[in-house]
């Protein structure tokens, strides 16, 4: 665990030396998120379903230990090639770490809500599922329409454009950790500074 941490630090441009990279890590996820919105795109069209998982702060090995370990380079292709109906990982949800398409047919918890839709099949119980237990920001497409739903802490957003899509990633996964970033910045400054610790 200790070795799996330094190693998702690095990816995040967080040397050894102490110092993080924000230009290399926005890059990788501006990129991935790239991919993965022109992947909906063509999913939407052939109604392919896909259940794919934004990992943020919370770990998910467990997770990622139900699947088939990946860690590649995400791709438009790998996205669709991983959905596509005669795929042996395509009923399972993709995980994304750090900007790389980490793991594949992962199991993911069901949401035992009883306030959902009757009409939610499994895929979308298990994006709530995972917004519940974690901080992942989890995007599916209905194998029924084609349309791209997006959980994000228990709550699902249906019927999501491609652009807004894109802009929830991009906000979720690079200005909400700028801004923690930032909060523990201040908050070490204030501390040098010999003013209290914030709770």
């Amino acid at each position: 665990k200790i070795l799996e941490k330094v190693g998702r630090q690095s990816i995040k441009g967080i040397s050894l030396f102490g110092f993080r990279n924000n230009d290399d890590y926005e890059k990788i996820i501006n990129d991935t998120v790239n991919d993965f919105c022109k992947a909906t795109v063509d999913m939407s069209e052939t109604k392919t379903g896909a259940l794919v998982v934004f990992e943020k702060k919370t770990p998910l090995q467990d997770i990622v230990s139900s699947g088939t370990t990946l860690d590649a380079v995400s791709s438009t292709e790998l996205f669709n090639g991983l959905f596509f109906k005669n795929s042996a990982l395509h009923d399972g949800a993709v995980v994304v770490r750090e900007g790389r398409i980490y793991a594949a047919g992962c199991i993911l918890p069901l949401s035992q809500n009883p306030a959902l839709a009757s009409e939610l099949g499994t895929r979308h119980r298990a994006a709530i599922g995972m917004s519940e237990n974690s901080d992942a920001v989890v995007v599916v497409v209905s194998e029924e329409t084609g349309k791209v739903s997006v959980a994000i802490g228990g709550n699902l957003q249906r019927d999501v454009e491609n652009g807004t899509l894109r802009e929830i990633l991009l906000r979720e996964l690079i200005e909400s950790e700028n801004k923690n970033d930032n909060k523990v910045k201040n908050k070490k400054r204030k501390n040098k500074g010999g003013d209290v610790d914030e709770k």
